[in-house]
């Protein structure tokens, strides 16, 4: 019998079986008992509690006020419990007690969003956590084992002790503001036009000896939130590349100008691969890999 202290998870579904049954009687017909075996479980859990769970003044028992106080308490120990042995018993068949997601803040989390429904339909009981941070944080979380699956850039190349599966591309487009003086030249920007102005470059929250890909400018402001850059950018405090999926509503009211480049080789505004990525001697468990699969059949034709 499990037992919570004094307490037994069976006495504890007594209770909230007389709550929702309305009475011993029917309480004893649902859980498949005698109504004395209902009256002796509620008697043993007020003596032990030391408090009067029924009033039995009348006809009928009824909650008293701390009754059903401690029927709500019941209710959200069960459910604990009944939690408790899901995620032990998933956890002997593969599936981890909680799988921790890592997503670089350049990756857009509306197409990953359909999956995730899905796999907390599919594992309810498996606790989903989300870490996001500067560039590069994804990857390195891999590496501390403070999460099982990324989903990030991984530039120059994938590194060789990863495993990497494209899931999606992305677009990113060279921008500023529409009074800022980049914009205000009314031409083709060449090198020496941007390497003139400051460049927002989102960054590792580890420091500025992180990835430095596509900078350009000697003036940099650093970045690890690509919220606070876009407000920067709109700002006017400078240049940078941002994601189409966030500046598109940006362009189209006019507060930002796509800059007109000279040479494509300056800043490439070719699609990126984003990846789904873990280390490669620590395999996914049974809910990552169920999610993998998922997120693969759903964006990769």
């Amino acid at each position: 019998m499990a037992l919570i202290g004094r307490l037994t998870l069976d006495q504890l579904r007594v209770l909230v079986t007389i709550s929702d049954a309305g009475s011993f009687s029917a309480a004893g017909r649902s859980l498949g008992r005698v109504q004395s075996a209902i009256s002796q479980a509620m008697k043993t859990l007020e003596d032990i509690q030391g408090v009067e769970l029924f009033d039995r003044s009348r006809q009928k028992p009824t909650l008293t006020a701390v009754g059903r106080v401690l029927v709500d308490q019941a209710r959200m120990t069960l459910a604990s419990a009944s939690r408790f042995e899901a995620i032990a018993a998933g956890t002997r068949t593969g599936l981890e007690p909680a799988l921790v997601l890592a997503i670089d803040p350049l990756v857009p989390t509306a197409p990953l969003i359909d999956s995730l429904r899905a796999l907390r339909d599919t594992f309810p009981n498996l606790s989903v956590s989300f870490s996001t941070e500067g560039i590069g944080g994804a990857e390195r979380r891999l590496r501390d084992e403070s999460a099982s699956l990324a989903f990030c850039l991984l530039l120059p190349s994938v590194p060789d002790d990863l495993m990497a599966y494209p899931l999606m591309d992305l677009n990113l487009v060279p921008v500023a503001a529409a009074d800022h003086q980049l914009v205000r030249l009314d031409r083709k920007l060449d090198r020496a036009d941007l390497e003139a102005h400051v460049q927002l470059v989102l960054s590792d929250v580890h420091g500025i000896d992180g990835p430095s890909h596509g900078v350009i400018s000697s003036r940099i402001w650093r970045f690890v939130d690509l919220g606070r850059r876009l407000d920067f950018l709109l700002a006017g405090f400078g240049w940078c590349k941002m994601p189409l999926f966030i500046i598109e509503p940006y362009l189209t009211d006019g507060r930002l100008v796509k800059l007109d480049i000279t040479d494509e080789g300056i800043s490439p505004t070719g699609a990126l691969p984003i990846y789904a990525a873990h280390v490669r001697d620590r395999p996914l468990g049974r809910g990552g890999s169920w999610l993998l699969e998922d997120l693969q059949s759903r964006l990769i034709n």
